[in-house]
């Protein structure tokens, strides 16, 4: 048995592992890499044939790591995809979205080539008719429900928290009659997450390939979503009667922040302020949780029962079309603009940033991870002038962070999460997902831990004995 990492080895993005059993290849995740200065394009450049993959097993549905379904299969890919039912409807939703984005870019890039500056690097990865080509290979598992995925290999998935579906894939593979067990955890979450499930221990296995994101970092402790939310809107939008822009990614995030935000105002805690999603995403894909509700945690099915749906209340609006986009610029009231995408970079969170950048009464609050070389990760750098939309506009908002809601577990989270499993059966722990400060961080406190932890190299075959 052999595994190869071919993305997210030693970079937060693009996840992508290859398991091979005998002559059968399956391939864990296949998401987009879009670290600084990668060209889009390269994401085809797979280091293997896409047609001798027999199975793609998805862990869940965020675009760094199923962005790239669509280009395995026009490719050559022609086999099932495994995944929970959330993760394939979630999924559908984010590749039909990526279609989106590509097709404003090559036409931002078209309309750039009249002038003499086009960039062939903005062409389509993928097209619709490969998303729809992707959605009829998914073939949907339910949790702790062993799958027969060849004759001498067993997945199950188990709940691993951070995002509605998605899941740790435990694999039993049988070798010259010898059983084995391999864990791939996609992303962990954390626990009291609003909305989900605390991650399920994983079971006693043989080799862990983890994410690392965390890794050496500790989330803010001593104050709950609700209490920093209230500190925060209570400032922004009621001291200074001003507006706070939140970005927030339109599939698992915006969903945590209100359902948040409407305990808050069901509760008394704030007079009532204007909350607006501004985001055709978050709205399909609220619909999505509310599909599988009997999924979400306990508190928001007793919060359901006592109080209604958690993904509305009075003073909320979903904004859906782009002329109410732009009527929200011309509400004057105090409010809250939750939009997408949450590290900056496209979508219509940049029309609210264009208009209210130098304003001094709007505060701009990031509640999630932004990588390096986008709008978000400079804003947060402090860079006094950015550039949105073709200009260059000084900063004058205020800028936050918190990682209240950030849906991934922290170091603490990660090194639970691993010593659950019995470190008598356990033989090597692989890192991936996550920046080399972190991986490296979290490979030293597994070592004193008596753990053989490993930060592998992209490309490199490792034999699993």
């Amino acid at each position: 048995m052999k595994l190869t990492i071919h993305g997210a080895a030693r970079q937060v993005t693009g996840s992508m592992h290859l398991l091979e059993v005998g002559q059968y290849k399956i391939l864990i995740d296949c998401g987009l890499d879009y670290e600084k200065d990668r060209n889009i394009q390269t994401n085809e450049d797979f280091a293997f044939n896409p047609a001798e993959i027999d199975v793609v097993v998805l862990t869940h549905a965020h675009i760094d790591h199923s962005g790239n379904l669509p280009t395995l299969i026009r490719l050559g890919f022609d086999g099932q995809i495994l995944c929970t039912s959330p993760t394939a409807d979630l999924t559908e939703l984010l590749l039909l979205d990526s279609v989106s984005i590509f097709m404003r870019k090559a036409h931002k890039g078209n309309k750039h080539n009249r002038k003499g500056k086009f960039n062939s690097g903005a062409q389509p990865l993928y097209l619709q008719k490969h998303v729809m080509d992707t959605v009829e290979r998914f073939v949907t598992i339910g949790y702790n429900r062993p799958f027969r995925v060849s004759g001498n290999i067993e997945l199950t998935f188990i709940p691993i928290g951070h995002l509605l579906g998605a899941a740790a894939a435990i694999f039993k593979v049988t070798e010259d009659g010898v059983e084995k067990t391999i864990a791939f955890t996609g992303d962990i979450g954390r626990k009291d997450y609003p909305v989900l499930d605390d991650p399920q221990p994983l079971p006693d296995v043989d080799y862990i390939i983890t994410e690392s994101t965390y890794g050496g970092r500790y989330h803010t402790t001593g104050k709950s979503v609700e209490e920093t939310l209230v500190e925060i809107i209570e400032k922004a939008c009621i001291k200074e009667q001003g507006r706070l822009i939140i970005p927030a990614f339109s599939i698992g995030r915006t969903q945590s922040l209100v359902y948040s935000l409407n305990k808050i105002f069901s509760s008394g805690l704030l007079p009532a302020v204007k909350i607006f999603v501004d985001s055709p995403l978050a709205v399909r894909s609220t619909e999505v949780f509310r599909k599988y509700h009997y999924l979400v945690n306990q508190e928001a099915q007793e919060f359901y029962q006592k109080q209604g749906d958690e993904f509305e209340f009075d003073n909320l609006t979903y904004v859906e079309n782009l002329k109410d986009s732009r009527q929200v610029s011309n509400y004057f009231e105090p409010c809250v603009i939750i939009s997408s995408a949450g590290m900056l970079d496209g979508g219509r969170i940049q029309d609210h940033l264009y208009h209210n950048i130098q304003n001094y009464y709007c505060t701009i609050l990031f509640i999630g991870y932004c990588a390096k070389g986008t709008l978000g990760f400079r804003l947060l750098r402090g860079d006094p002038i950015v550039h949105i939309k073709d200009r260059e506009l000084a900063v004058y908002a205020t800028i936050k962070q918190t990682d209240v809601l950030s849906a991934h577990g922290d170091h603490a989270d990660l090194m639970n999460t691993i010593k659950q499993v019995n470190n008598a059966q356990l033989k090597k722990v692989f890192l991936v997902h996550g920046e080399a400060s972190s991986m490296q961080a979290l490979a030293d406190a597994l070592t004193e831990e008596g753990y053989d932890a490993l930060i592998p190299e992209k490309g490199v075959a490792y034999n699993l004995s």
